[in-house]
């Protein structure tokens, strides 16, 4: 072997040794335990080894080697279990040290790095992730072992066959549960940054995150909250607009992830909306800088497989009921559907459309304008929400931004005709 190589290949495995070295050093503060030149030794250990088996035929040599260092990993535990730590972290960290050693001995020196990373941030995020495990409960385990049977295990068994009387033949297993799986991903992962932040991080971080779950549960809960609990209307219509924001982004991108073509035709009209949004959200930020930040509650887990199930069927329905909308009553019918299932939800319909789409300019802009107009009623609901709802101070502050919303979107729709 070229001795530079060779030598590339042993001063990574030093170089990663000491990385995570360090990270131990840090954790232990200098308590005697294994630290950077421990590490350091312990991956070029594994180097020397892999060296010995692949390059001199001496794998008894290397085996040797690996035992001496296990040995004195295991030595390392006993030593400090009598001092009460009964954790075994750095001895892993150790033996996986080793085990860099061979990867880098081997060219392996990419994955090697990688490992190493990743086990450097694991190690270094120690107090974030017992926070974390601490906001954790019994059912958010079960409801992640569920999101994961129904992401991998049934998604792969359910048909790809589309069903029905022609032209009606819309109703595909495959992509309905597939539609299942991208919504409940997404109200999945807005309630893990919630558990992964902290609810303690106050209304506008709430309305952002919840806003990936559901805009219309956090403007009717922040609605509600302003009349009856009497909490600062601005901050709380800073969190409903905040999710109204996220709502117009999330349309934007699910469409686009189903149909490029059509998340190009809605570019406009929604973009609008979201300049728009920000805009209000910028100046209700503005107004609450020197505000005391609220609490607001997790919620509960959005991941249910009920939930899901009734999401699918929604999904079916609203995709059938489009389709004949569009072939017995003409665009107008999809246009009607469209305004109906927007009133109550907006994920469905924008799926079913991007779905139904097909790829001629016509279908796409009828397909659009569809979107639009559902996004408008469940702008308009939300909008009724907050203020009906609300108290007379959150009614003065979202009158102004719901009307700026809601004019922008018929100028984004004007855009479409």
């Amino acid at each position: 072997m070229d001795p530079t190589n060779l030598a590339l290949r042993f001063a990574v495995a030093i170089g990663l040794g000491i990385l995570l070295g360090l990270e131990r050093e840090r954790t232990k503060g200098g308590d005697g335990g294994a630290g950077v030149r421990t590490f350091a030794l312990i991956a070029l250990s594994g180097a020397i080894a892999g060296f010995l088996g692949e390059q001199l035929g001496l794998v008894w040599m290397a085996l040797a080697l690996f035992v001496a260092v296990a040995a004195l990993v295991v030595a390392m535990y006993v030593v400090t279990a009598r001092r009460g730590d009964i954790g075994v972290t750095t001895e892993v960290s150790a033996l996986l040290a080793f085990v860099l050693g061979l990867l880098c001995s081997y060219g392996q020196l990419q994955l090697a790095s990688w490992i190493a990373v990743a086990m450097a941030l694991l190690l270094a995020l120690k107090d974030w992730l017992h926070q974390l495990a601490s906001r954790i409960h019994s059912t958010d385990v079960e409801a992640t072992l569920k999101f994961c049977i129904v992401t991998l295990i049934v998604l792969p068994l359910v048909p790809d066959v589309n069903y029905g009387p022609a032209p009606l033949d819309v109703i595909n297993p495959y992509k309905i549960w597939l539609m299942v799986v991208l919504i409940s991903a997404l109200n999945f992962s807005s309630y893990l940054l919630i558990k992964v932040v902290g609810a303690e991080h106050g209304i506008g971080i709430a309305g952002l995150l919840g806003g990936l779950a559901s805009s219309t549960a956090v403007t009717l809960g922040f609605s509600q909250r302003s009349r009856q609990e009497g909490e600062d209307a601005s901050a709380l219509a800073l969190g409903i607009v905040l999710a109204w924001t996220v709502m117009f982004f999330r349309v934007a991108i699910m469409t686009a992830l189903i149909s490029w073509e059509l998340g190009r035709q809605i570019a406009w009209a929604i973009g609008l909306l979201c300049v728009a949004s920000l805009a209000a959200c910028y100046w209700l930020w503005q107004r609450n800088r020197r505000r005391e930040r609220g609490e607001v509650k997790p919620g509960s887990n959005p991941f249910e497989l009920d939930a899901a199930i009734k999401f699918g069927l929604l999904f079916g329905v609203i995709l059938l009921v489009s389709k004949a909308a569009q072939v017995y009553l003409g665009d107008a019918g999809l246009y009607l559907a469209a305004a109906v299932a927007g009133l109550t939800d907006v994920d469905a319909i924008t799926l079913a459309m991007a779905n139904l789409a097909s790829g001629d300019a016509s279908s796409l802009h009828v397909a659009a304008r569809a979107i639009v107009i559902a996004v408008m009623a469940n702008t308009l609901t939300k909008c009724g929400m907050a203020i009906g709802l609300g108290s007379a101070e959150l009614r003065r502050i979202t009158l102004p931004i719901a009307a700026l919303l809601l004019g922008t979107g018929v100028l984004g729709a004007v855009l479409l005709i």
